[in-house]
């Protein structure tokens, strides 16, 4: 994978992960403002991602840039939010960071 787009794909989700916090703290779209700045934030993290894919399969950048979402939100929403994380929960988080690894070695 070369740096540039690799860099792409974590900028995305960097973007996915701040526009996911601004859906919890809209309290579903009660709160206008945060609502409006998730989905500017989401459009912003797609439009990074179309620069990955110039050079990334989609199916590659997709997945690490939902790996990353995944886990940051997690980790966020932890620390912002206060939220428990389970046990059970951090499996599935760590089989979707594995099964990216797998994907991405596989081509």
């Amino acid at each position: 994978m070369h740096v540039l787009p690799a860099v792409f794909v974590v900028m995305a989700a960097l973007l996915d992960i701040v526009a996911n916090l601004c859906i919890a703290k809209s309290r579903g779209f009660s709160r206008l403002g945060w609502g409006f700045a998730s989905i500017l934030l989401i459009w912003a993290a797609f439009f990074t991602l179309g620069f990955a894919v110039k050079e990334i399969d989609i199916s590659i950048a997709y997945s690490a840039w939902g790996a990353i979402g995944v886990l940051g939100t997690v980790l966020l929403g932890r620390v912002v939010f206060k939220q428990k994380i389970s046990s059970r929960s951090m499996v599935g988080v760590i089989m979707v960071i594995a099964a990216v690894g797998v994907l991405s070695f596989s081509g």
